[in-house]
Formats: structure tokens, C-alpha cells, sequence
């Protein structure tokens, strides 16, 4: 009953995973470039909806077209600002580039906040429980799990169905043949921040509602991202869902084997090692992940 219930926790995760691995895959799927700022992306997601909902008392939930906004905006101004002039240079100066600008935002955010932890102790779900046969959940766990599906739903309905999202794909492929056929492909790369601000912005305000937020907090996330999207596929948003669900089964359930087993071998201390062993192995045995291009 306890792997289940840890299970189901895992799943519930993964919904949230996935969504935070969803931006970082489609810049790269786009661009071919990685993002090493979007931990911070999720960190300032998840400081809006802390400060939105303390300084006008709405709940958490009501923040996410803010924080989805802010995401959007940073994504916009690191492409125009920065990230356009990076493309003109070699593929080690694009990873620097972001490198940097991860650096610059964390410290930015030490300069403002501080670096005490903050919680969201207010809003609708919390401390509320969700009881299912055997089952207790958090409401908020539940609701974030559910919004986050939601989100990466729209967001693949987006790309796999609409004009724009036709032209995002065929940019993607094929750079030079998407600017002969009139697509701005300027735009497409601008959009694709956007676009991966926004959803990471969501998604840090989804966290913001049960997860502790410090200046920080994007360096373990982030790893996170890059081990789901290196074990689903870079530049696969199928193989976001698919790895998102499997992280977050992984990290929930590994703990509780120890538990089980009673050795100390495997416990909660070494479940992010887990999750790093995995991208890892992925990296080493299958670098284009799960559902990843073959080139």
C-alpha cells in the first residue's frame, strides 16, 4: 500500500516535471541551444506568485496568468537582449552565454530577496487532503497536477495544431527552408522563448503553492529538466510527458524501497543521485533519449 500510495505521488509529480521540462525542450528542439538559465525562469515563476498573492491576498492558483506573463517577458528580453547574439558565435559561447545569465538572475535574486526561504501558508488548498479508497493526498499537490497537465496540453495543442505551431516545427527542421517559404524564422526563435518562459513561469507558480522558495532553488529543478529531457528526447515534447512521468515515479519510489528493505543503502538521500545516474546512463548508452530525432 505504501509503494502505491508512493506511486501515485510519483505520477502526480511527474505531471509537474514535464511541464517544467516542456520550455527547455522547446528551445532546444528549436534553436538547438540549452538553456542553462531556466532553473532561474522557474525560481522568479515561483517568486511572482509569492509576491502577487501576498501583496493583493488572492490565492496562489489566481497568480499563474502572471507568473506565465513574467515568464514570457524574461524569455522575449533574454532572446532580443542576449541570446540572438550568442547564435552568432560558437556553439561554446552560446553555452556560456546562458551559463551567465543563469548566474546573473540567482545573484540578482540574492541582491533583492535575500536567500531566507519564503512558503506560500495561505490559499484555498492548503492543508487540505484528497481522500481516495486507501489514499490521502494533497489538494494542492492534486489541483498543481492537474493544472499542469492542463498546461502541457495547451501548449502541445499549440505546436502539433495551429499555423504557428506548424511554422515553430518547420523552423525546427529546417531553418533555411522555413525563411524561403516566408516564415520569419526571428520571430519563431522569440516565440520559442516566449514560449518556454511562460510555461516554466507556470510552473514555478504551480511549486510556489507547496515547495519552499529561495534564490537557489532553480539549480535542483533545472537538473531535473535536463534529466527528463535527456531521457525523453531533446526537443521532444512526447518525450517531456513520458520522462516527466517516469522522474517523478523514480524519485518517489526509490526512497520507499529503502524503506521497505529496511537498508540504509537506499533511502531519500540518494534519490536525486538516482535521478542523476539516469541522465547519466541516458547520455552515455542513448543520447537521443527515448523519442529523440535520429540524425
Amino acid at each position: 500500500m505504501v509503494l502505491a500510495d508512493a506511486f501515485i505521488q510519483g505520477i502526480l509529480m511527474g505531471f509537474l516535471f514535464a511541464l517544467i521540462s516542456l520550455g527547455l525542450t522547446i528551445i532546444f528542439g528549436v534553436m538547438d541551444i540549452v538553456n542553462f538559465a531556466h532553473g532561474e525562469f522557474l525560481m522568479l515563476g515561483m517568486y511572482t506568485a509569492y509576491f502577487v498573492s501576498i501583496s493583493l491576498g488572492v490565492d496562489p492558483l489566481v497568480t499563474l496568468p502572471v507568473c506565465g506573463a513574467v515568464g514570457a517577458l524574461l524569455g522575449i528580453l533574454s532572446y532580443y537582449g542576449l541570446v540572438r547574439y550568442l547564435l552568432r558565435g560558437p556553439m561554446v559561447a552560446q553555452l556560456l552565454g546562458t551559463f551567465g545569465l543563469m548566474l546573473f538572475l540567482r545573484y540578482l535574486a540574492v541582491f533583492l530577496w535575500g536567500i531566507d526561504y519564503r512558503m506560500i501558508k495561505k490559499g484555498i488548498l492548503v492543508g487540505k487532503s484528497l481522500t481516495v479508497g486507501p489514499f490521502h493526498l494533497d489538494m494542492t499537490k492534486v489541483v498543481c497536477a492537474l493544472l499542469s497537465l492542463v498546461a502541457f496540453s495547451v501548449v502541445s495543442w499549440v505546436i502539433f495544431k495551429t499555423r504557428v505551431g506548424k511554422a515553430l516545427r518547420a523552423t525546427a527542421i529546417n531553418r533555411e527552408a522555413a525563411s524561403y517559404m516566408g516564415i520569419q524564422t526571428e520571430r519563431m526563435n522569440a516565440l520559442a522563448w516566449a514560449m518556454g518562459g511562460a510555461t516554466v513561469g507556470v510552473a514555478g507558480g504551480l511549486l510556489a503553492n507547496f515547495y519552499y522558495i529561495y534564490p537557489m532553488v532553480g539549480l535542483l529543478f533545472c537538473m531535473i529538466a535536463f534529466a527528463t529531457v535527456a531521457l525523453g528526447g531533446f526537443g521532444s515534447i512526447k518525450g517531456a510527458f513520458v520522462a516527466g512521468i517516469l522522474i517523478g515515479i523514480l524519485e518517489t519510489v526509490f526512497p520507499i524501497l529503502g524503506h521497505l528493505l529496511r537498508t540504509s543503502v537506499i533511502g531519500p538521500q540518494y534519490k536525486m543521485t538516482v535521478v542523476y545516474l539516469v541522465y547519466f546512463l541516458v547520455m552515455v548508452f542513448r543520447p537521443r533519449g527515448l523519442f529523440g530525432w535520429e540524425h
